[in-house]
């Protein structure tokens, strides 16, 4: 890694800060690479005693790193109370996403990893996107359809065909042609971020059951199967669809490398469940690395030292290892 990480701050009233500064203390014993916040010096100091020391170029950070966490300060959060969210917080976050973003499409920074964020609080301040991962797209010149959501733990990797959709919404969403785009995205990211030469898929059915040949509902045979045995004419290695209740044993997971999922708690009720403290948000289809961690601000524990680092620490050797791998698959034979 010849350049650091940028991390954004996320809501300085979360659990973002503290969880970036637990990463940098543990740095050594999980032997992670260089990185820098972008955000606010004084939301890190609000959580921590630890040395931090601000940047006005990020091209520094390296040179701080081992004995200080670097951060460019790129807005004031204003007066900093943990588990209190507040508009000045909101923009701060927001900012700090905006030239975070800007550092990795400029390769000034060698990855991205998002911190968390509220996005009822960001509404507030004009972000009209629906996630992080909506805006870093946007950012990136690559429109929603191109990219894939997929939240990965060292065990299971899922994909949400619709992700942030009202339930009722899902069958309406849920069209040939979308999961047509995740399935060959989810594909071609397996291959250049995670270094799979040939990914299987498991595709999940959206009824109960999968919907019991049509008796508990008929969107897998008339939607789902005709897409599949599509792809699989055309070298995909992907099954389906399955009964989402029995695809996410230990002897299942062994036999794919992604499943995809029909709607949002399909995919992350299980993924949390086996990899809260560890698992990671990674879009696929993107010019630039972006992680995050797999869970939100926290706002009730903010502040009180609970907070647990392992997604941020894997979000971390995520963003380094995908990387290494983008870059080797980019470089000619």
């Amino acid at each position: 890694m010849t350049r650091p990480i940028a991390i954004s701050l996320g809501d300085p009233a979360g659990i973002g800060p503290e969880i970036i500064a637990k990463a940098w203390d543990l740095r050594q014993s999980e032997q992670l690479p260089s990185f820098f916040v972008v955000g606010d010096v004084e939301a890190i100091k609000a959580v921590w005693n630890g040395p931090v020391e601000r940047l006005d170029d990020p091209g520094a950070a390296a040179s701080v790193f081992d004995h200080a966490l670097p951060c460019l300060q790129v807005a004031d959060a204003g007066e900093i109370i943990p588990g209190q969210p507040t508009l000045d917080g909101a923009r701060c976050a927001f900012q700090a996403l905006e030239v975070a973003t800007g550092l990795a499409r400029a390769e000034s920074a060698s990855a991205l990893v998002t911190g968390p964020v509220s996005k009822a609080q960001l509404a507030q301040v004009g972000f009209t996107h629906p996630g992080q991962t909506e805006f870093v797209a946007e950012r990136c010149g690559v429109g929603r359809d191109n990219i894939v959501m997929m939240l990965a733990g060292p065990t299971l990797r899922v994909v949400p065909i619709t992700i942030h959709v009202p339930f009722v919404q899902v069958p309406q969403t849920l069209t040939a042609s979308l999961i047509r785009s995740r399935a060959l995205a989810t594909v071609r990211g397996l291959r250049r971020l995670f270094g799979i030469e040939n990914p299987r898929l498991a595709m999940a059915g959206l009824n109960p059951h999968a919907g019991e040949n049509g008796l508990l509902g008929d969107e897998e045979q008339i939607l789902i199967a005709p897409v599949l045995e599509q792809l699989r004419e055309e070298g995909i290695d992907i099954t389906g669809p399955h009964a989402a209740d029995a695809m996410f044993s230990e002897r299942a997971r062994s036999r794919y490398d992604a499943a995809l999922c029909c709607y949002h708690d399909q995919a992350l009720i299980p993924i949390k469940t086996l990899h809260f403290d560890d698992g990671v948000n990674i879009t696929l289809g993107l010019p630039i690395v972006r992680t995050s961690p797999d869970h939100g601000t926290a706002f009730e524990i903010a502040g009180r030292g609970h907070a647990h680092p392992g997604a941020m620490i894997a979000a971390i050797k995520m963003a380094r290892d995908a990387e290494i791998n983008r870059r080797a698959w980019a470089e000619p034979a």
